[in-house]
């Protein structure tokens, strides 16, 4: 593959993934969407189904806001793909690996996994791509 294509993909990852984040945890973390786990109504409702402590929806929150601002800087300033972008990326994977299991807890349709594994493979081909 060409270097200007993998620059093109990397760059579309990283949009997508930091869009994506920002767009679950701070445009609808109060709202009900078809993917929130369980019966859940919103992000808070979502973390209680998986029988997690009300303190993580924060932690998860702060560590994916974060990610999603690394990701942006990186966007704009590509040289900082290494080490922060990556050690973003790598954290994100991580995340998204937990959520899945998390929707797989409660018994969820695929469906409901749907983001969090696109989310995961966009991190996995980003990661695969600068490596």
């Amino acid at each position: 593959m060409s270097d200007s294509i993998t620059k093109i993909l990397v760059s579309v990852f990283e949009l997508c993934l930091a869009g994506g984040l920002v767009n679950v945890w701070l445009l609808r973390f109060h709202k009900q969407t078809k993917y929130r786990g369980g019966n859940a109504k919103n992000m808070k409702e979502e973390f209680a189904s998986y029988g997690l402590p009300a303190w993580a929806v924060y932690v998860v929150g702060f560590l994916k806001l974060c990610i999603a601002g690394t990701l942006i800087v990186v966007f704009l300033s590509p040289q900082h793909m290494y080490p922060f972008g990556v050690a973003a990326l790598l954290v994100l994977g991580v995340l998204m690996l937990g959520a899945i299991r998390m929707h797989m807890r409660v018994h969820d349709r695929a469906m409901k996994m749907l983001p969090a594994t696109l989310m995961l493979l966009m991190t996995l081909a980003t990661l695969f791509l600068v490596m």
